[in-house]
C-alpha cells in the first residue's frame, strides 16, 4: 500500500524538513511484519513529493499478529489487505512521521503551523462514498476514480478501491493527524488491539477537528471497533475540548482517561492495605501489571486471564522480553477462569477484579463467588464495575444501553451493593464503598469500587 505527499510553492523544500527525512536517503524499517519505506521521488524547487510504501507479508498477517480473520479460511490469504490502504497503513504513518504530527520542527519552524498546499494522493483507498464524507467536511477537495487493483480480477467488498487525490491548504501536522484516524475508519479489518488507551489516542489526534464532524459518532464507533464504553469515553472528552474555553489568565486542567482513573484508583486503595501479593483476575493487556510492578511492596504479582491471546498481547506490552530480571522475577501470568477453582490463585493478600463481574451472565455469578471468596479466598478482594446511573453522562449511549458490548448487566449503587453485602456476609468478609473517577452529585462516579476485607469487624 502506498500514500504520497506533495507541497508546491516556495515552502516546498521544508517538507522534508517538517516530516524530518532527507530527501537524499531511503528510510526503511522492518515492524512486525511489514517494510516500511519512506523516500523522495519528486525534489524540485516549487514541488517535492514524499513517498509511504508499505509492504506486509499477508501470510505473517494470518499467522496472529492481531487482525481481524475472515470466516471464510480462503479469504484471510486472498485479500486486498497488502495493497489497498488500511489501518496498517495509519500505523507505518504515525509510527514514521510521529515528529512532523507533533508539529515539532526546528530547521523550518518558521512554516510548523502555517497552512500549506498541499496534494495526498492513495492509489487504493476502499470506502465508496464514505471517503468524501469523511474528508469534504475537513476541507479537502477529494478527487477519485474507481480502479480495481487488477483489471483481470473483481475488485474486493462492495465498494471497490479507489485512487484518491485529496488536496487542501492546511497545516501538516493537521493533515497527518487526519488521514492516521480516518484511515483506520474505512478499514472494516483493523490489524490493532483496541483497549481503553485507544480513546485516548483519538482526542490527542481528532480533538481539534473531530468534536465538530458531522459523522462525529461514525468516527467513533469504527475507530473503537463499537466498544460502547470507549466510544462513550471519547464523546465526553471531546465534549469537554468544546466547551467554552477558559480565561486566559486560568491555567487548564489536563483530563485524565476513566481508564487511567480507575487504575490509579484501584493502586491507591491498594498502596492503603497491607498487601504484597496481588493477583489482577482479568488482568487483559496489563494495565494494572504495569503499575504494580512500578513498586516495590508489591513483591509477588500474578494477571490472570482465560484468553492465551490477551496474555501474550500482556506479554508484548509489559515488554517482558527486555524487562529487568529483579522484575521479571515477581510478575507470573497465568491462564485462569473466574468461575473455576484454581490452586495458583489462592492464599495471595488481594486479588482485583477490574471491570470484570459485568462481563458474566448473572447466572454465572455464583461460580464466581465460590471460586473467588470460598477456595481463592484472599485477604482483600478489590471490585469495581460501571455505575449504571452515571450513563446518561455519556450523550453516545442509548438509553439503557451498556458502555461495551460485551457486558451482560450494569448495575446502579444500589445493585451494586445489594449483591457486595451479601457476598461478604455469606463468606465473612466486610465491604466499604467508593467512586472512581468524577463524581456527580447525583449519578455518583463513572467506576463503582468495592472493597471486601477478609474477617474484618
Amino acid at each position: 500500500m502506498y500514500l504520497s505527499i506533495t507541497l508546491t510553492g516556495e515552502h516546498a523544500p521544508g517538507l522534508n524538513h517538517l516530516l524530518h527525512k532527507h530527501p537524499d536517503r531511503v528510510h526503511r524499517r522492518e515492524r512486525n511484519g511489514s517494510t516500511v519505506t519512506v523516500f523522495t521521488p519528486v525534489f524540485e524547487p516549487e514541488r517535492v513529493t514524499v513517498g509511504l510504501l508499505v509492504e506486509v507479508d499477508p501470510i505473517d498477517l494470518v499467522r496472529g499478529r492481531g487482525v481481524a480473520r475472515d470466516s471464510f479460511t480462503l479469504g484471510q490469504y486472498v485479500n486486498d489487505r497488502p495493497y489497498a490502504a488500511n489501518s496498517l497503513l495509519a500505523v507505518a504513518l504515525r509510527q514514521v512521521f510521529s515528529t512532523a504530527i507533533a508539529g515539532n520542527s526546528t530547521a523550518r519552524a518558521d512554516i510548523v503551523a502555517v497552512p500549506l498546499p498541499l496534494r495526498v494522493e492513495i492509489p487504493a483507498l476502499p470506502g465508496g462514498e464514505l471517503i468524501r464524507e469523511l474528508f469534504e467536511p475537513l476541507g479537502w477537495r477529494v478527487t477519485e476514480v474507481i480502479e480495481p487493483l487488477d483489471p483481470e480480477i473483481p475488485a474486493w467488498g462492495d465498494a471497490p478501491a479507489r485512487r484518491v487525490v485529496l488536496e487542501q491548504e492546511t497545516v501538516l501536522s493537521r493533515a497527518l493527524s487526519q488521514l492516521y484516524v480516518l484511515l483506520p475508519v474505512l478499514d472494516g479489518a483493523k490489524h490493532y488491539w483496541v483497549d481503553q488507551s485507544e480513546a485516548q489516542t483519538l482526542l490527542r489526534h481528532g480533538g481539534d477537528w473531530l468534536a465538530g464532524h458531522p459523522l462525529r459518532e461514525l468516527i467513533l464507533r469504527r475507530a473503537l471497533i463499537h466498544q460502547g464504553e470507549y466510544v462513550a469515553e471519547a464523546n465526553a472528552g471531546l465534549d469537554a475540548g468544546a466547551a467554552p474555553a477558559e480565561p486566559e489568565t486560568s491555567t487548564p486542567t489536563p483530563r485524565v482517561s476513566l481508564a487511567r482513573e480507575r487504575r490509579d484508583g484501584i493502586l491507591e486503595r491498594l498502596r492503603e492495605l497491607p498487601v504484597s501479593t496481588v493477583v489482577d483476575m482479568g488482568c487483559g493487556q496489563g494495565a494494572l501489571l504495569s503499575v504494580l510492578l512500578r513498586d516495590a511492596r508489591f513483591t509477588r504479582v500474578i494477571g490472570a486471564d482465560v484468553s492465551p491471546s490477551v496474555l501474550a498481547q500482556a506479554e508484548r506490552a509489559l515488554g517482558l522480553d527486555r524487562m529487568p530480571e529483579s522484575q521479571r522475577a515477581r510478575l507470573e501470568l497465568v491462564q485462569s477462569s473466574l468461575t473455576y477453582r484454581d490452586d495458583r490463585l489462592a492464599g495471595a493478600d488481594a486479588m482485583v477484579l477490574m471491570e470484570v463481574i459485568e462481563h458474566l451472565d448473572p447466572e454465572r455469578l455464583p461460580r464466581l463467588e465460590h471460586a473467588v471468596f470460598t477456595h481463592a479466598r484472599p485477604a482483600h478482594v478489590l471490585v469495581s464495575t460501571p455505575n449504571a446511573e452515571y450513563n446518561v453522562h455519556y450523550p453516545g449511549l442509548s438509553a439503557g444501553g451498556f458502555r461495551h458490548p460485551d457486558h451482560r448487566f450494569e448495575w446502579t449503587r444500589r445493585e451494586f451493593a445489594a449483591w457486595a453485602d451479601r457476598v461478604a456476609a455469606t463468606h465473612g468478609y466486610h465491604v466499604s464503598y467508593s467512586g472512581l473517577g468524577p463524581e456527580d452529585a447525583e449519578t455518583g462516579a463513572p467506576t463503582q469500587l468495592a472493597t471486601f476485607i477478609r474477617g474484618a469487624a
